[in-house]
């Protein structure tokens, strides 16, 4: 039978914080043995999505803890918009990192496509910013990437759940923060746009400042999800006071 492992988040990690510490303070309960990958920014790249770089959290003594202890580092490559040119233009930032256990979270297919082709250890993963909601979409999504990462409402649809055929290359959250009501999810895109380091994009939320920032983590019964047969979990990072998540 298939352990539970996690896909811990480091996202808000200073970098001068060793990876090993900070998972004791935050993910006291999660050994480090059952954590498939850890992700967050390690050096700035136009291809990050979903949360703005500003500073790497993981450092590469914090990727050799890591794959001392078998995890992987798992790169948030989800940016909406990506050319075959500027994808070229990150071959040495992909190359570094190109080893077997470590992963990509993908938003545009094509980048995925192009990772398949050129890096074959990488293991890619469909982000949830992609909201893949259907039996169709889940199925073409697995033509393309390893793993598919399901948006965090789908926890409270047991029946579609249950209905998952291949639950091995199924990806959820253990908690959620304040994407698990958000109506629009605007900030992905303009997270995409930002981290092109243009000087020209500005943050957009759907949300009230207030809600985004004092909205409380959402934790889900794990036990209940893997007894209906999943095993691969996404854990974030609360904020202060359990306010919503990095």
């Amino acid at each position: 039978m298939d352990k539970i492992t996690y896909s811990v988040s480091v996202r808000g990690k200073p970098a001068r914080e060793p990876v090993g510490y900070y998972m004791e303070a935050y993910f006291p309960k999660i050994p480090v043995s059952s954590v498939d990958s850890v992700f967050g920014f390690a050096e700035r790249s136009t291809l990050y999505g979903g949360r703005e770089f500003r500073k790497p959290q993981l450092t590469d003594g914090d990727c050799d803890f890591l794959y001392e202890h078998g995890s992987g580092v798992k790169l948030p490559l989800s940016n909406h918009f990506v050319s075959e040119a500027e994808y070229e233009q990150n071959q040495p930032f992909l190359e570094k990192y190109h080893r077997k256990g470590n992963q990509l979270v993908i938003v545009n297919d094509d980048l995925a496509r192009w990772v398949r082709r050129d890096y074959p250890d990488y293991s890619p993963e469909a982000s949830v910013i992609k909201d893949i909601r259907t039996h169709d979409d889940i199925g073409k999504a697995l033509e393309i990437y390893d793993t598919v990462v399901l948006p965090m409402d789908v926890n409270n649809d047991i029946r579609f759940l249950k209905s998952i055929e291949d639950k091995s290359r199924i990806r959820l959250f253990m908690n959620a923060g304040c994407a698990y009501k958000c109506p629009l999810k605007l900030c992905y895109k303009s997270f995409s746009r930002l981290n092109k380091f243009t000087g020209d994009a500005t943050f957009q939320c759907s949300q009230s400042d207030f809600f985004r920032t004092h909205h409380e983590m959402v934790e889900f019964d794990v036990d209940r999800l893997f007894d209906l047969g999943f095993h691969k979990f996404k854990v974030l990072r609360p904020k202060g006071n359990m306010a919503t998540a990095f």
